[in-house]
């Protein structure tokens, strides 16, 4: 037998230990993310404090809620009322459906869901994702779990929880209906965010010909157009600044409403205040028959804003919206409503409006009910909520927000759709993107190469280190990208430095700036090769990021730091030390340690080089007396990176191209070869957002057929 001939039992053994020696070498950075989280705690605010938040909010959060009287009973009667009982009955349910669905639900139900103080229909995916694997790009790492805005509860393996967390886990299809719910819940906002602002301020622009000469329509338009303008170009300045402007105009709305509300029930007809009796929300319906049923559609205007008000959570403590909602908000709208049925039982032919016959109040409660799911799956995962509790709340949701989708599908026809049209394009747009990033992440994750080839290439990688630092841009937190390969296959030269940087967006609002950088080390010393897994939340990367570069070398620098205190055998308060103190800039704390343990003269030339940016992870040297040896390799180690730096850095930009195979269906070669294309072309780069200067830019093109 020639010597050169192996078995295939010598060949399983020799690929498992390749991959063992690959494992080995690539594992999770869980240990770096641990020494990295410090001691996080959410903000306790005075009691004057959540009170001005309560004040600002109003001129915030409670705009569309507040001017929902202007139009509700327009809607609900359009052709007139008939019969005055009808007043008292439409009154009953608006009562029960600001208590039932705004107050018990929304301000002291779904608000506690918030994400970390966030709100909406992302945030309570974002916060379900935690708790249950249900995200369709499989990116999640153990490192991720120990930031301190990771927050997530822990329970028994024979639970209510555990078995519907494994039912979603187990089923890609669940998953992939959890994502597109949230993605329809989003869009309708969006649809009827663009139509509530115009909606409002023309209602209150018709107000103008109540007890004067009528103003033409084209006149009334323009007006409104006029007002939208101000108030839109007013949010540049910020949620503080308009939340000081118009909370006094919003506190003053909500209290003439009010107090006119007042003098109408003690001038008209204080009997009206029967409506708080839910018999007569019976009566409404056993008299009215389809009628009845078909003005639901207006009266669910009462609570359009709803939404809105959890969505806005993220500008406001949970604790200042609630005393705005039940102090001011709640009890002003009552009596505003009551007031105005004890005005139209004197007067009802008033009631007839000549324009809001149509108002579309469709993706509202689509928008309620997809809450409503979240929800349920919140309080089973979350809260760990009695299943009793849980169909409670469920069935109640289901009835009352099921009996008015029921009638608002009649109003789809007479304006309705367009919420719907608006919402179902940006559907169209957002998951689109999303299948696309799925794909290329899948393209990623099957053409990466092991690490063990890579090492086993040796510290030169089988070419020639040329001075400098590498930046190779991934979305990999494992393993070496296939741009990567192609560079060392098709260059003769790579530098001297080289990091894999991941930019990685994790399912949480914020990343800490102190905890936002991991760090670790590829091989041994000599091939000078690091990972960096930059993390984001989703509130994160809506900004540039222009010392991006700078941060990232720091926290580099720091790397190199912690690994040299591990090494020489420094206890955890030693680590601990060189986390915490946070009065030094990075370029202080690098001069510190090379003047600790080198010459003067070596420490002038290097502080001549070294350009990094403040950071607040820093440490004070004197405490730390790591053995000497260390200290040397430390240095001579922190003398080549500054060098290395000083030469030049170059970003390596992977710009995969996908294309739809030949094969596929239409749909797919649609949404994959023009609208994913598209919103590539158009969408903001990394090297944009990370502020990378285009000198020191390479894109390397890479075409895939999916």
């Amino acid at each position: 037998m020639a010597s050169g001939y192996k078995t295939d039992e010598e060949t399983n053994d020799k690929d498992n230990s390749i991959w063992v020696l690959d494992h080995q070498m690539d594992q999770s950075m869980e240990e770096e993310s641990r020494q990295l989280r410090n001691v996080h705690q959410e903000k306790d605010h005075s009691v004057y404090k959540i009170l001005q938040f309560a004040f600002q909010s109003l001129g915030i959060v409670y705009g569309d809620l507040g001017t929902s009287p202007l139009y509700v009973f327009y809607n609900t009667f359009p052709d007139g009322v008939e019969n005055t009982e009808d007043l008292i009955g439409a009154l009953s349910l608006i009562i029960y459906s600001l208590t039932l669905i705004t107050l018990i639900k929304y301000v002291f139900i779904v608000c506690k869901a918030n994400d970390n103080g966030q709100g909406g229909t992302f945030a309570l995916y974002s916060l379900l994702s935690r708790h249950a694997n249900i995200l369709t790009i499989p990116n999640h790492d153990l490192s991720d779990e120990k930031l301190t805005t990771y927050s997530r509860a822990v329970f028994r393996e024979q639970s209510f929880a555990a078995k519907t967390k494994r039912r979603l886990e187990g089923h890609h299809v669940k998953k992939h209906a959890i994502l597109v719910l949230v993605l329809v819940g989003s869009c309708m906002v969006i649809g009827d965010g663009i139509l509530t602002p115009a909606i409002s301020v023309l209602s209150a622009v018709e107000g103008i010909n109540v007890g004067r000469a009528k103003i033409s329509g084209d006149v009334a338009v323009l007006v409104a157009i006029v007002i939208l303008i101000f108030l839109f170009s007013m949010q540049r300045y910020g949620t503080d600044k308009v939340g000081w402007l118009f909370a006094p105009v919003v506190f003053l709305w909500f209290i003439l409403i009010g107090g006119i509300g007042i003098f109408n029930i003690c001038k008209y007809d204080y009997t009206v205040l029967r409506a708080f009796s839910p018999v007569h929300i019976y009566r409404y319906f056993k008299r009215g028959g389809k009628d009845g049923w078909t003005s639901l559609g207006g009266i669910m205007l009462s609570i359009t804003g709803t939404e809105a008000l959890f969505a806005d959570l993220s500008h406001f403590p949970v604790s200042s919206i609630q005393i705005a909602f039940t102090v001011v908000v709640f009890p002003c709208l009552l009596l505003a409503y009551t007031g105005q049925v004890a005005y139209l039982m004197k007067h009802p032919n008033y009631v007839v409006g000549a324009f809001y016959h149509s108002i579309p109040g469709t993706a509202v409660i689509i928008v309620m009910l997809v809450t409503t799911f979240l929800m349920t799956l919140i309080m089973i995962l979350v809260w760990h909520s009695h299943w009793s509790l849980v169909l409670l709340f469920i069935s109640l949701s289901l009835i009352v927000e099921g009996f008015y989708l029921s009638s608002v599908i009649q109003k789809v026809y007479q304006g309705g759709w367009v919420p719907l049209v608006i919402a179902t394009t940006f559907f169209i747009i957002m998951y689109v993107w999303h299948y696309g990033t799925a794909k290329r992440y899948e393209i990623e994750m099957h053409t990466k190469v092991s690490m063990a080839w890579i090492l086993s290439l040796g510290p030169s990688l089988g070419l020639v280190r040329v001075p400098g630092i590498g930046l190779v841009y991934t979305e990999l937190a494992s393993g070496v990208p296939h741009i990567f390969s192609h560079f060392i296959t098709n260059l003769p030269a790579i530098h001297s430095v080289v990091v894999f940087v991941c930019l990685k967006c994790l399912p949480v609002h914020t990343v800490p700036e102190e905890e936002r950088f991991l760090v670790k080390r590829i091989g041994p010393k000599n091939f000078r090769m690091f990972r960096c897994v930059a993390r984001y939340g989703y509130k994160d990367l809506h900004t540039k990021d222009d010392d991006f570069e700078k941060k990232l070398f720091d926290s580099i620098f720091l790397f190199v730091r912690l690994e040299s205190l591990m090494d020489g055998g420094s206890s955890d308060s030693d680590v601990s030390s060189l986390l915490d103190e946070q009065n030094e800039t990075a370029f202080d704390y690098t001069l510190k340690a090379i003047n600790s343990m080198c010459s003067s003269s070596t420490a002038l030339q290097l502080a001549d080089s070294i350009e990094i940016v403040n950071s607040p992870l820093h440490q004070n040297v004197s405490t730390i007396a790591p053995d000497r040896e260390n200290d040397q390799t430390e240095v001579d180690e922190l003398e080549f990176l500054v060098s290395s730096k000083n030469v030049g850095v170059v970003h390596f930009l992977g710009n995969t191209v996908m294309k739809a195979r030949r094969d596929s269906r239409f749909c797919k070669r649609i949404a994959i070869d023009y609208i994913y294309a598209f919103l590539r072309k158009i969408c903001r780069e990394n090297s944009v957002m990370f502020n990378v200067p285009h000198e020191s830019l390479l894109n390397v093109g890479q075409t895939f057929y999916v």
